[in-house]
């Protein structure tokens, strides 16, 4: 009982964090950037580039993108960042719509850039912490990651180099390079608030529920795990999983182990450089598992 209420608890911390992050990132969008011509990254780069074409608002526009590119990306990484996410998206476009009406904080190009990218990043960042996102494109690239195994921080990085450029086709030269300025520092802010979002983790976890949990695992993150048979001191024969996923499934193989086995023991770090490629096919690793059968 009472660890149902504790998660109940976390929960709603969760959320309230979300939340917070939302508006604040919505605040530095409308506060800042918009009203001085400058572009902030992913789809809300798209939403104000289209936005400024068509006169559509940019409320309408983040969630019409938004969302069916988070529904891409949810079998990845797990239903509960889909349900975190859609609620995150609706209040950034709440809160895009309220703030729009705000004055602008400063028309200085320079303040624009350090303290709206530094706010949209404290924002991003909190949001992100929390197992959500507002920018469905980072759930894209996580997928394009997990089938060809190219960096997500790449593929982010690709298509806001396309969108910096069309900034600087529309809005000038000078504003595209300010956008780049914002852009960098949200990007160190972010990785500041969640402690590095694009670095793998290994997660090493002792059990004596293995089978189990290597199957869960596969099936609700498809990622495979390594076996290590372990002795301890006082509890004798055990089982150690190795595996490496990235930030963003940490919370989803927590709960995996909860469910399966409170009594696991589990560490997770830091990966600096992954050399070699993991089994991804499942038709690949159905052939692996028939051959040792």
């Amino acid at each position: 009982m009472a660890r149902i209420k504790n998660n109940k608890l976390k929960q709603l911390i969760s959320y309230i964090l979300i939340t917070v992050g939302t508006l604040l990132a919505t605040y530095a969008v409308e506060c800042f950037l918009i009203p001085n011509a400058m572009l902030d990254s992913g789809v809300t780069g798209i939403s104000i580039i289209i936005s400024k074409l068509t006169k559509i608002q940019m409320s309408i526009l983040t969630i019409i993108i938004n969302i069916p590119l988070v529904y891409i990306g949810y079998k990845s990484i797990g239903k509960e960042f889909l349900k975190k996410s859609i609620y995150a998206i609706i209040i950034y476009s709440v809160g895009l719509y309220y703030f729009s009406h705000f004055e602008s904080v400063t028309n200085n190009m320079l303040l624009v850039a350090v303290y709206g990218g530094a706010l949209l990043g404290l924002g991003t960042g909190l949001v992100m912490r929390n197992e959500a996102c507002v920018d469905g494109i980072e759930s894209v690239a996580m997928v394009i990651n997990k089938k060809y195994m190219i960096p997500v921080s790449k593929i982010t990085l690709s298509i806001n180099i396309i969108i910096f450029i069309i900034a600087g086709i529309i809005f000038g030269v000078e504003r595209a390079l300010f956008s780049m300025l914002t852009y960098y520092i949200n990007y160190r802010v972010v990785d500041f608030v969640i402690s590095g979002l694009d670095q793998g983790k290994a997660a090493l976890i002792i059990t004596d529920n293995d089978e189990e949990i290597t199957k869960e695992i596969y099936s609700k993150l498809g990622r495979t795990t390594t076996k290590i048979k372990g002795e301890g001191l006082i509890s004798g024969n055990k089982s150690i999983l190795y595996c490496v996923l990235t930030r963003l499934e940490i919370p989803e193989l927590k709960r995996i182990i909860e469910d399966l086995d409170d009594n696991s023991f589990i560490t997770i770090s830091d990966v600096s450089e992954i050399i070699g490629t993991n089994v991804k096919s499942k038709s690949k690793i159905k052939k692996i598992l028939k051959k040792k059968a």
